[in-house]
């Protein structure tokens, strides 16, 4: 069956209603009207273009139109005008419904991926409808920025058609959820993610991405997920500025705080003197955070503190008379640099240990 002829049948009492309306003047009833959106509604869900359907009324209303005394084809027209409308509408508004139910089932999909919700095997079988194969291993990265984003944002939609343009058709989703950019790319596709990176990085202006490490399976896109909401956590607890953090080069930060409460003692022995300095601990703590961040370079991390170099020795010298540990000497430095992660991590001195 061709396409006119299938847009044909969804034109059911048209050109009665056409007659009708001709020969007496009047215009289109409501019960008429309502009956072309309902139609409208019908092809619509069948799969029909509007364009189609446009072409199958004007066609029956030629017919139509040749059988017709000549003053009423302005009657014609005018209910032609009013048919085709409702049929419209109702056509765009089973449009509406559809893409809204789309739009509701790919979030309650996003939702129960991220979450790790529902049954593994039928959430495999979601997932190939929206491109993903979760036999596969996939690495997940979010990005977050100065405000929240949604699905039909500008900046997700940048990112999207980039994505689209350069890796084409491939097994990628990108979605948003609380806010923050999501991007699943099969694991054996690093540049993906890295050009996911660097495109929500100036979308976002100046936002930060974190990359988990690949996983197999769905829980593997839970694990990978968790791992880049953690990392950007501990960017925002450290310091950390830089613009793309993987979860595997964070790995040490974990470990550190397995155990909180002798890390907490860790700090409160070696850094706990520092409380005792005038302004207190957090100057001094923040001269060592930039002498390690620079490598142990005095100069450097003078220039980083707006100090100059004698001033920057002082406060090293004044550090190791407080606490007893030189952060010149190999041995000493290794147990101050870890209190000092550890007191980065815990919120101290901000918050009493």
């Amino acid at each position: 069956m061709g396409e006119r002829e299938t847009a044909e049948e969804y034109l059911e009492g048209y050109a009665g209603v056409l007659t009708a309306v001709c020969s007496t003047g009047r215009r289109l009833t409501r019960e008429e009207l309502e009956a072309f959106r309902y139609q409208g509604e019908r092809a619509a869900e069948a799969g029909i273009g509007l364009r189609a359907l446009v072409r199958a009324h004007l066609a029956a209303a030629r017919e139509t139109h040749a059988g017709l005394p000549r003053p009423s084809h302005e009657h014609l027209l005018a209910a032609v005008e009013q048919a085709v409308d409702a049929f419209a509408e109702g056509h765009e508004r089973a449009q509406r419904l559809a893409v809204r139910q789309e739009e509701a089932a790919r979030r309650e999909f996003i939702d129960d991926l991220l979450y790790g919700r529902s049954d593994l095997g039928r959430l495999a079988e979601r997932a190939e409808r929206f491109g993903l194969l979760l036999s596969h291993a996939h690495a997940v990265a979010v990005a977050q920025g100065a405000e929240p984003y949604g699905d039909g944002f500008a900046v997700t939609r940048t990112i999207e058609a980039s994505l689209v343009a350069r890796f084409g058709n491939r097994r990628i989703l990108l979605t948003t959820k609380d806010g923050r950019l999501i991007c699943i790319a099969p694991a054996d596709e690093p540049e993906v993610l890295a050009h996911f990176a660097k495109q929500a990085y100036a979308a976002t202006d100046g936002g930060q991405v974190a990359i988990g490490r690949s996983h197999p399976g769905a829980g593997g896109v839970v694990h990978s997920y968790e791992e880049a909401l953690n990392a950007l956590d501990l960017a925002a607890r450290m310091d950390l500025n830089d613009p793309v953090l993987h979860a595997a080069d964070l790995l040490v930060y974990p470990v550190l705080t397995r155990d909180r409460q002798a890390m907490a003692d860790l700090v409160r022995s070696v850094l706990g003197p520092l409380q005792q300095a005038r302004g207190g601990a957090q100057p001094l703590l923040d001269t060592l955070t930039a002498y390690f961040d620079t490598g142990c370079v005095t100069a450097q991390a003078a220039r980083r503190l707006n100090l100059s170099v004698r001033a920057m020795t002082y406060r090293l010298d004044r550090i190791h008379r407080l606490t007893g540990s030189d952060p010149g000497d190999p041995v000493q430095r290794y147990t101050l640099q870890t209190a000092v992660v550890g007191a980065r991590l815990l919120g101290w001195p901000r918050e009493q240990l």
